[in-house]
């Protein structure tokens, strides 16, 4: 097995990009593990609805990286206090969804530091019954990785911020994060540890699982495929919000001027259907207001773009524009 070093890199598209990269280029003839920290973020599974996993509003605000990875499984949240470790191998058809077989040597690392730690349900490590790291696998037929999160030190808090969904009324069919009871592995040790200390025992540790382990650093042509492809694919609005699957959205509030009720039918990140109904007065028919939006992105920042100009007050009576859109794209109240 060769250690591949990510060079303290901590932005999350670019480290899964790095991860990618390996699983897709480097040598079949060779296992690899992969290290990584990431800055504040959320990682969402590749088959989920990415507003029903976030606290939007929170996320803008508190500059939250929203990342889509290429496995399955629930959103999650990294920061400078959590450990996510890859191991990159051959697909075996045994291996696939066999999260012991890749969660064992990372448990009896966590065992040997006297941590209670033991895989429970499909992919979780548990100590204590607290839940302190999730697993993932993607397969492309021939090459498989097998990645989790060790939460060392992480600010339980702003999981909970972060993930805290504010928009309701979405019906999807996208696989929906389970909620755990979290815990940091830190509190269950005996003597503190900086999480690079952690991070240099549990990398001892695997050594141990393997005859033959050598560390390799990319080359850097390697480093300028791995930025191409962040930028191409993980830097991108479709990748990240607009892979998405269906969803169909119910928004309503009343105003001075009456009720609005907005169906919004959504299909990879662009709304298809937007309609309108309520008990509001206006001069204008809203039919020319659905069909303006029908083809824009389901993102309030191209939702104002295509509504500068328009003219609320004339389809609904005397309300404000801001209030339209946070209607169509925002918090509930």
């Amino acid at each position: 097995m060769i250690f591949i070093e990510n060079e303290g890199h901590t932005n999350p598209k670019l480290n899964l990009a790095l991860e990618e990269y390996i699983l897709r280029n480097f040598s079949v003839e060779n296992d690899y593990l992969l290290f990584y920290i990431n800055e504040p973020s959320i990682i969402i599974g590749r088959n989920q609805n990415t507003l029903e996993e976030i606290n939007h509003n929170y996320v803008e605000e508190n500059n939250i990286h929203i990342v889509r990875r290429i496995s399955g499984g629930g959103a999650v949240y990294h920061d400078f206090g959590n450990l996510n470790f890859s191991f990159i191998t051959n697909h075996d058809v045994k291996s696939l969804s066999n999260f012991k077989k890749f969660t064992a040597p990372v448990i009896k690392v966590l065992n040997s530091l006297g941590l209670n730690a033991e895989l429970k349900g499909r992919n979780d490590i548990e100590v204590d019954d607290k839940k302190i790291s999730g697993t993932a696998q993607f397969s492309t037929g021939k090459r498989m990785v097998s990645h989790g999160t060790l939460l060392y030190d992480t600010d339980l808090g702003e999981v909970v911020n972060a993930l805290n969904v504010k928009m309701s009324k979405i019906q999807s069919k996208g696989h929906k994060s389970v909620r755990s009871r979290v815990a940091n592995i830190s509190e269950f040790l005996n003597k503190s540890m900086k999480i690079e200390d952690f991070r240099q025992l549990l990398l001892e540790g695997l050594y141990d699982e393997s005859d033959a382990f050598e560390s390799y650093h990319l080359t850097s042509e390697e480093w300028k495929a791995v930025h191409q492809l962040k930028q191409e694919k993980y830097d991108t609005w479709d990748w990240n919000y607009g892979r998405s699957p269906k969803f169909n959205i119910q928004r309503s509030k009343r105003f001075p001027v009456g009720e609005i009720d907005l169906r919004i039918f959504v299909e990879k990140g662009h709304i298809t259907e937007f309609k309108v109904f309520g008990d509001f007065f206006g001069k204008e028919p809203v039919e020319k207001l659905e069909q303006l939006l029908i083809g824009s992105r389901y993102d309030r920042a191209d939702i104002s773009d295509v509504l500068k100009d328009f003219n609320i007050i004339e389809y609904f009576g005397d309300i404000p524009k801001e209030e339209f859109i946070d209607l169509i794209y925002g918090e509930d109240e």
